[in-house]
């Protein structure tokens, strides 16, 4: 069999036995260069499709606290990176939201006064087409409230960090595959009530992912905890926000 057998790397001339090469890593399989290696190419480098992407996305909705704690205890070969995943989807999720022009006109549309009115309608569309970095962005607030609240759990923060990028994507996944319904009921009244709910289950997927990670802790606790740490997600992102809208609107009104 060909794993008995010695090979000569073509990289870097390493004889060798088995599948990859034990001092450069190359693959002992070298395919021709034709369609099917740019295809081949094209979902394993670029997107990680032939297994990574659906293997992550079927666990994050089978077995999401589970499958994510297994992956930050070394269980990683088979799984789509969580920060990948996240600027991915937000991307696609940016993408769909600003073709089909969602809007959110029967929400609200402007508060304040004169020159300090502040048009949602413009944040909204803002956030649609620039979701990724909006998600990314708001991973470090998550973390914060995890950590501070799941603490005693044993996760340092970048591990957090793991945490909330891999259910920001499940969310993300929900989010994208009821955009059709989003977009059915764009610019009418119903929009509220949809995108209520959905945010609804987007909460019932974190209880359950939070539950399922912090498995050591009972259901009613890690419920209250989770809430705890949704609250102070929320604070802080309101005050950290709040200062840099003060600092934009001083800098503006300034110069």
């Amino acid at each position: 069999m060909k794993q008995n057998m010695t090979i000569t790397c073509k990289n870097c001339n390493q004889h060798f036995k088995g599948h990859f090469c034990n001092n450069c890593g190359q693959t002992a399989d070298t395919h021709k260069i034709n369609f099917h290696f740019l295809w081949h190419d094209i979902q394993h480098g670029l997107f990680h499709f032939d297994n990574g992407f659906f293997y992550t996305a079927k666990q994050l909705f089978t077995r999401p606290g589970i499958a994510i704690r297994e992956f930050i205890d070394g269980k990683r070969v088979r799984h789509f990176k969580p920060i990948s995943l996240v600027i991915l989807l937000a991307t696609v999720y940016g993408l769909l939201y600003h073709t089909f022009h969602i809007g959110f006109t029967d929400l609200v549309q402007v508060t304040g006064s004169g020159d300090d009115k502040i048009n949602v309608e413009k944040i909204n569309e803002w956030m649609s087409t620039h979701y990724a970095w909006a998600s990314l962005l708001t991973l470090p607030f998550y973390a914060l409230g995890t950590f501070l609240v799941f603490k005693k759990q044993g996760y340092n923060f970048v591990e957090h960090l793991v945490l909330n990028a891999f259910l920001a994507g499940q969310r993300l996944i929900l989010r994208i595959t009821t955009f059709p319904i989003i977009y059915a009921f764009s610019g009418t009244p119903t929009i509220k009530t949809v995108t209520e709910f959905i945010t609804l289950i987007d909460f019932i997927l974190m209880v359950w992912g939070y539950s399922q990670f912090f498995n050591k802790l009972s259901k009613q606790k890690s419920f209250l905890l989770t809430l705890l740490s949704y609250l102070i997600f929320a604070l802080t992102l309101i005050i950290v926000g709040g200062l840099i809208g003060s600092g934009i609107y001083y800098f503006w009104t300034r110069h």
